[in-house]
């Protein structure tokens, strides 16, 4: 089968630069993608950092709709858990006004942020619905199709679109996978947070298995991953660093993955939990166009998924993480033209 590919941007702030700049890298990246013909393009939620400036990526989505033309833009994804699936609808359903049939909305289940962001978030929530309860209510206010049981029977998301988003389930765990099973919603299992594979095939497994199709839906499975793409194996090396997962084990089972030991005692500190700290090194798919073509292919047939979706954040330098999206698609494109593509990008 063919391969699709799309970039999740988590509009990373490296030291040096200010959220202004890194908001303008994650316009440029999307206007590159949309030039290189990439499917899609997502931006992240991320709450209480200075390290990461998307805290609000409806807002964002709402920029780069308006700086692009025709690639699907979408959220990687929006943690509903903090909020009124109604007012999430609301968002997106001028959104899918302003743009319609280029519109995602991806929801995920990390709290995005450490415990106090979270708290504050859910001000005034006493008893919170499941994610998988906010879900079926979110798509019914999307689609205008409250049932009439529901305690707002009546009201509509306003606009009333014609073409809403498209939903997706965004995960690290069999659980998450069995929500998008449950929702019959296409699932995305993020490697590049859980690189355990063997998770990611049960993950996988369990949403085939169990998926509900709703309205002919058919099983949906992507898989999102860190790519970095170089001239050669030696610079892709340099390019990916010494990048570790850390993880956080709370005594409650819990674990989440953040962006630094530092961080995870600040989550621990927070959470007023006993937890555990856990690295290792984070799973990068790296080299050069041929290397990286072939090591994608084999992860798609092992995966049997026909999109991946692929981050860089992690590379620093903005011109060497552009070069690496437009070395990718040349990777598996058929035609020439992606190498003029670069030149022209980087002589303006």
């Amino acid at each position: 089968m063919g391969i699709r590919l799309s970039i999740l941007d988590q509009t990373p702030i490296f030291a040096g630069e200010s959220p202004t700049e890194a908001f303008h890298h994650t316009i440029e990246l999307a206007q590159l993608a949309e030039r290189l013909g990439y499917h899609r393009f997502w931006v992240s939620e991320h709450h209480d950092s200075d390290r990461v400036a998307g805290s609000s990526p409806e807002v964002l989505i709402s920029y780069l709709l308006a700086n692009t033309n025709k690639i699907r833009i979408g959220s990687g994804g929006v943690m509903l858990q903090h909020y009124s699936p109604y007012k999430v609808a609301e968002n997106f359903n001028v959104l899918a006004a302003l743009a319609p049939g280029r519109i995602d909305l991806g929801i995920g289940r990390a709290p995005g942020g450490l415990p106090r962001s979270t708290r504050a978030l859910q001000q005034g929530i006493v008893e919170p619905a499941t994610l998988a309860e906010k879900l079926l209510e979110l798509e019914q206010y999307l689609h205008n199709r409250l049932d009439d049981a529901h305690p707002h029977a009546g009201i509509i998301a306003a606009p009333v679109v014609d073409i809403p988003a498209e939903l997706y389930v965004l995960g690290t765990s069999v659980a998450s996978a069995e929500i998008a099973a449950e929702s019959g919603l296409p699932y995305v299992f993020a490697l590049f947070i859980n690189s355990d594979e063997q998770i990611a095939l049960d993950a996988f497994e369990a949403y085939k298995r169990n998926f509900q199709s709703k309205n002919g839906r058919v099983p949906q499975p992507i898989l999102a991953l860190s790519v970095i793409v170089a001239d050669s194996t030696d610079e892709a090396e340099e390019l990916a660093g010494g990048y570790e997962l850390v993880k956080i084990k709370l005594a409650s089972g819990k674990t989440l993955t953040v962006g630094t030991k530092e961080l995870a005692e600040e989550f621990g500190r927070q959470s007023n939990a006993a937890y555990t700290i856990e690295t290792q090194q984070a799973q990068i798919t790296r080299g050069t166009k041929e290397f990286v073509r072939t090591k994608l292919l084999e992860l798609q047939q092992k995966f049997a998924v026909d999109e991946l979706i692929v981050v860089s954040t992690n590379v620093q330098n903005f011109e060497q993480r552009k070069r690496s999206y437009v070395f990718l698609k040349d990777a598996f494109s058929e035609q020439e033209g992606s190498e003029l593509e670069w030149e022209q990008t980087v002589t303006g």
